[in-house]
């Protein structure tokens, strides 16, 4: 048997209708092109990389999927290259499947209600005004590093009342998770393990003194019997705010402020009708979706005509079906007053975005104080921008020149 330890090199993709790959280095500087190919092929598109996983490449196609329930279960949400048991309590509601799903998601929507989220605002432009300050002066800055990666993950240790000074901590396991865990399943077991320690120490802290933040929350709910809940069940909710509260929204952020970096026409309107920025908010989210989630096939069945066997992985890419010319016209074009927008970048059915209401005010607060501060910014040419592989896609390195230095 392999070492499971030693992450397998992929071969390159050679022929991506029949053999595709999300973590080949193509797909990760410029997916695009190759959505819109296989999309031109079928609907539904199969590899036998990862033990097996379709592509649904339609926005059609993926709806169907994440509303069915019965023949596609949320237990794995990350297509991998090995497929070891699942944990119970994974990473509620994420990872469950009806009847347990609504329960526990019914448990985690009060504290990311639209009026929570009022609430949160002003520390959230603190938090990137204190971030701009830091490099302001210098007249270029790596965005991404500097400001986008930050602003999520100051945010959610606020509301767990986790110290913000642990955010590099939370950055080093969401890497290992998302990226590094795809092909090295110890990578993936030590951030877990690691993960589970700190909020466990937390959750101690709390039994003797209790505080008013989001791990004592979950420590207080109590399930549909009125009993508590298990420690597995709050500690894989706290697992799963850490990892979808940060790296999907900084690399939304990510991808907004390249946009406007090399858009100018679209970064002057934008300082010209400040109004307008929550409706380009919801258009790059539809462009640049940053998540692909994944199901298991647990029946066979049909999608969009096309049979799928049960036992392979499916790779649910919303950024893809986002791009579906069928859904959107002007599909690969980024409108940033695009009135009628049903983007899916926060999921279809019944496993939509907890957080979408955070992620929203995120994203409007981080252009919002970055263009009042900063209007003047360009992608750096002796820099060089790159993208993250796997399940979220975003801006890594993200260099700019910054007002005079331009």
């Amino acid at each position: 048997m392999s070492d499971v330890s030693q992450p397998v090199a992929h071969p390159p993709v050679t022929d991506w209708i029949n053999d595709f790959d999300h973590t080949d280095p193509q797909w990760t500087e410029d997916p695009f092109p190759i959505w819109d190919e296989l999309r031109a092929a079928s609907p539904v598109v199969h590899t036998e990389r990862f033990l097996g996983c379709y592509m649904p490449t339609t926005y059609e196609a993926v709806r169907e999927i994440a509303n069915d329930t019965e023949h596609f279960s949320s237990r794995r949400i990350i297509v991998r290259d090995v497929r070891p048991e699942v944990a119970r309590n994974a990473a509620p509601p994420i990872t469950s499947d009806p009847p347990v799903h609504k329960p526990a998601k019914q448990l985690l929507l009060p504290p990311f209600t639209p009026d929570a989220m009022k609430k949160l605002e002003p520390r959230m432009r603190a938090i990137c005004n204190e971030l701009i300050d830091g490099f302001i002066a210098d007249g270029k800055v790596d965005a991404a590093a500097r400001y986008s990666k930050y602003i999520p993950v100051r945010a959610i240790a606020h509301m767990l009342g986790i110290p913000e000074s642990d955010s590099d901590l939370f950055i080093n396991w969401i890497h290992m998770i998302l990226e590094l865990g795809i092909k090295d399943e110890s990578k993936l077991l030590q951030a877990v393990q690691e993960m589970s320690a700190y909020f466990s120490a937390h959750i101690e802290e709390r039994k003797a003194k209790p505080t008013d933040d989001l791990i004592s929350y979950l420590m207080n709910a109590r399930d549909k019997e009125g009993n508590p809940l298990e420690d597995s069940h709050v500690l894989g909710s706290l697992r799963l705010l850490l990892i979808a509260g940060i790296d999907t929204t900084w690399s939304a952020i990510g991808s907004s402020l390249w946009h406007l970096a090399k858009t100018p026409t679209d970064r002057e309107r934008l300082l010209a009708e400040p109004a307008l920025i929550p409706t380009a908010v919801e258009e790059l989210l539809r462009a640049y979706s940053p998540v692909t989630m994944a199901r298991e096939v647990v029946k066979e069945t049909r999608i969009s005509g096309c049979p799928v066997k049960a036992g392979n992985m499916v790779l649910l890419s919303f950024p893809a079906a986002n791009r579906d010319p069928k859904m959107f016209p002007d599909a690969d074009k980024v409108v940033i007053d695009r009135r009628e927008n049903r983007h899916a970048a926060f999921g279809l059915g019944i496993h939509r975005c907890v957080g979408s209401n955070l992620a929203r005010m995120e994203m409007q607060v981080a252009l919002e104080e970055w263009l009042k501060r900063i209007p003047d910014f360009a992608l750096d040419p002796a820099g060089t921008v790159t993208w993250s592989q796997g399940t979220v896609r975003g801006p890594r390195q993200l260099p700019f020149l910054l007002g005079r230095a331009m």
